[in-house]
């Protein structure tokens, strides 16, 4: 058996713009709806949320078996969680709040086998390996996993050209709700000083030869994010969407 390819790794390292959706429900059902929808991945968040690792096996099986790309969001920059996570068979990991590059370089580390980082060696118990059926995984994992962090706060604006050039960091996704709060525009994503910051992000990291990710559900902006060269866009949510569609019917009814 051999490792499964990270295809949305690739698709990242070509160039091609990925559109995905966050996944907050918890729900394996949703999961699978979602996965089978036509979306490039479906981001499980384990930030804001109520999902726990054992919640996201099932969503991760769900997503496995509709063929779409899985990416797992841990709540915290922890080696820890980054270790979860992997084992529990996600190649590509979203880890929030990365303000500096010593705290990307430690993430780097974390999403690799030594001697190329520190992840610890139980992935022959764990789905990752499928329970040991992957003999060469330690030796092959490391060229699977994809790291993206996040540029949130104004202080990973003044340091993204160091986050970028971090050897193991795959791509940097822009968090514009906490990015506009920590500047000072709490709620106001669209503030022309809020856009200067993104717009410099996207551009830095870019120009690092890394993929570029931001979400926004507004779908004016898709193609406007895209010729900016974000290729990881996230493009609405589950529990957004399906809010949106039960209260849209509820109105029509009167």
């Amino acid at each position: 058996m051999d490792i499964p390819v990270n295809r949305l790794k690739t698709a990242l390292q070509a160039g091609r713009v990925q559109h995905g959706i966050w996944l907050t429900s918890a729900s394996p059902v949703l999961a699978e709806i979602a996965g089978n929808a036509g979306f490039d991945w479906c981001l499980i968040d384990g930030e804001h949320g109520p999902n726990t690792v054992s919640e996201m096996l099932p969503q991760l099986q769900a997503l496995a078996i509709s063929g779409t790309s899985a990416v797992v969001r841990i709540a915290s920059a922890e080696v820890w969680m980054v270790k979860q996570v992997l084992d529990l068979g996600c190649q590509t990991v979203l880890v929030p709040m990365v303000d500096d590059a010593a705290k990307a370089a430690e993430m780097a580390q974390a999403m690799r086998y030594p001697p190329d980082g520190i992840r610890g060696m139980g992935a022959v118990l764990a789905r990752a390996s499928g329970f040991g059926a992957i003999a060469d995984y330690p030796h092959s994992a490391n060229a699977q996993m994809c790291l993206l962090v996040q540029a949130e706060s104004a202080k990973a604006v003044e340091n993204i050209d160091e986050i970028a050039a971090v050897e193991g960091v795959d791509g940097v996704f822009v968090g514009p709700a906490d990015l506009s709060a920590d500047m000072g525009y709490p709620g106001q994503p669209d503030h022309p000083e809020v856009e200067k910051a993104i717009d410099h992000l996207i551009a830095r990291t870019v120009a690092a030869g890394k993929s570029a990710g931001i979400i926004t559900f507004d779908e004016s902006r898709f193609d406007d994010y895209a010729r900016k060269g974000v290729t990881f866009l996230g493009v609405g949510g589950d529990l957004a969407i399906l809010n949106g569609a039960l209260r849209g019917l509820a109105t029509r009814l009167g």
